[in-house]
């Protein structure tokens, strides 16, 4: 498992809290691109599939207090 990067424990705190990674593009103002580029990347370091099994690990990991490691 990789370690994330900053700006992907920022995504994940937006998956968690439930928005779509369009709202994630307006929220930080990056392209679809980038956040979809950077929801693949935490999917390989995780070795995950779904975004239902990032929310379960980031809140079983206390990734909205600490970030997914």
């Amino acid at each position: 498992m990789g370690t994330l990067t900053e700006s992907e424990r920022k995504l994940i705190r937006l998956v968690v809290d439930g928005l779509t990674n369009r709202a994630i593009t307006d929220r930080l103002y990056a392209s679809v691109h980038t956040v979809n580029t950077h929801m693949k990347h935490i999917f390989t370091k995780l070795d995950i599939n779904t975004r239902v099994e990032l929310t379960r690990l980031a809140i079983e990991r206390g990734a909205v207090a600490n970030g997914v490691d």
